[in-house]
């Protein structure tokens, strides 16, 4: 019987939005476990210090300044990490943007942002990275972070649970497809995880305490839930 091994020890992983938060958290979880990196994001300081924290550990983190909504960029950058590694393992779809904002109040500027961000420019990097693991034949994984947005509705998140319930969709259509070349796809849908940014607002105590009360058992999720949930896929072929 084989024995279960959730290590990933010289695989190559690619995570979108790997400046801070979840992204941080997943990038930093995967170079533990002996993963190297690929890191995407357009806050130029902060990918730097996940950089840092990831060549203390010992492994090997590539940086990737970028906007993920500049298609050809995402070119350019798959391109990169493919010169500096030879393939691509896993790739993490972290980056994500969301506007609290009234349904009705929302203008097409900022509807085009988060869709663009959320959904179309994770649709066209897996694709990208899809078709590079097909022609390596080494299959892989792909995972994309949604939310639980993506199956409830919720208040000023109209646009926001759109794209996240369309990358679940996807999820699903991308697993079916791709799984004859061995690359399983997955979702992970945290609800409130405590970041940087997710701290602001629980200073609200009103706030805080809501969503404490909507969750059985009151309890905020860290960041390293959300890695542990990456790593729980742990990049090893199935035996077609």
């Amino acid at each position: 019987m084989a024995e279960i091994n959730f290590r990933l020890d010289n695989k190559i992983v690619m995570v979108t939005g790997g400046g801070r938060g979840i992204g941080k958290g997943i990038a930093t979880a995967c170079a533990q476990a002996g993963a190297d990196l690929a890191l995407i994001s357009r806050t130029g300081d902060e990918i730097e210090q996940t950089a840092r924290q990831i060549r203390e550990a010992g492994r090997q983190a590539l940086v990737l300044p970028l906007d993920i909504r500049d298609l050809p960029g995402q070119d350019r950058a798959v391109e990169r990490a493919l010169d500096c590694f030879g393939r691509l393992d896993v790739l993490v779809n972290n980056a994500a943007v969301q506007v609290y904002r009234e349904f009705m109040e929302v203008p097409e500027e900022e509807f085009d942002t988060i869709v663009d961000t959320n959904l179309k420019a994770l649709f066209f990097l897996s694709q990208v990275v899809a078709r590079q693991m097909v022609a390596a034949g080494n299959g892989g994984k792909i995972i994309n972070i949604v939310s639980t947005m993506a199956l409830v509705g919720g208040e000023k998140r109209a646009v926001y649970c759109a794209t996240k319930g369309g990358v679940l969709q996807l999820t699903k259509v991308m697993a079916i497809e791709l799984a004859e070349h061995n690359i399983q796809v997955n979702a992970i849908a945290p609800t409130f995880i405590r970041t940087q940014l997710s701290e602001e607002a629980f200073r609200d105590e009103e706030f805080h305490s809501e969503v404490i009360r909507r969750i059985p058992v009151h309890h905020v999720g860290e960041v390293k839930d959300v890695a542990a949930a990456v790593i729980y896929w742990p990049p090893q072929p199935l035996t077609l």
